[in-house]
């Protein structure tokens, strides 16, 4: 399946390749930091991937020999991911307005081991709570079942574009 469609019988919509993706997020290369859904149940929780690789661009200036024990991924950019998987939920739950994804918050972060190249990263995200236009997510970023990042919460909040940048002509 290329996007999102409906939902099994067992209320799960399927797997959300890339094309899927790309069309649920505003993000583009190198900042789509989410490669699939494996499961959503749209409303409650998301299964999303991320394969890190050697070849991500955040690496680029790292001389040639360093040892893959010293490539560790950025513990901001999993975050990043895991709140892009978020926001595939939201977008895939319906309930907020269409509009500019924002974080708002987050607490309780705890970064647990360091992710490096050659893994897959699976970002598991659930709502807590919608609030008119903002919703809060809690979850975690696994590799083979073990925890690398657990969020407490995030709270996500939901703009329209035209109220985040100024008029045409405004020299702000």
């Amino acid at each position: 399946m290329t996007g999102p469609t409906t939902a099994d019988t067992a209320g799960r919509a399927p797997v959300i390749e890339l094309d899927g993706v790309r069309r649920l997020l505003p993000r583009r290369r190198p900042m789509l930091l989410v490669d699939r859904v494996l499961e959503v149940v749209p409303g409650e929780r998301i299964v999303a991937a991320k394969a890190v690789t050697c070849n991500e661009p955040w690496y680029a200036r790292l001389p040639e020999g360093t040892p893959a024990e010293r490539l560790g991924y950025p513990s901001a950019l999993v975050i990043e991911s895991w709140g892009q998987a978020a926001g595939i939920l939201s977008r895939l739950s319906g309930e907020l307005p269409e509009g500019m994804m924002l974080l708002a918050g987050l607490s309780d972060v705890l970064v647990h081991r360091t992710v490096l190249p050659g893994v897959l990263l699976e970002h598991r995200a659930r709502i807590v709570r919608s609030l008119g236009d903002h919703l809060i997510f809690e979850g975690e970023s696994l590799v083979d079942g073990r925890p690398m990042v657990s969020i407490g919460r995030m709270v996500m909040a939901f703009r329209p574009a035209s109220a985040l940048f100024p008029p045409d002509g405004d020299e702000r």
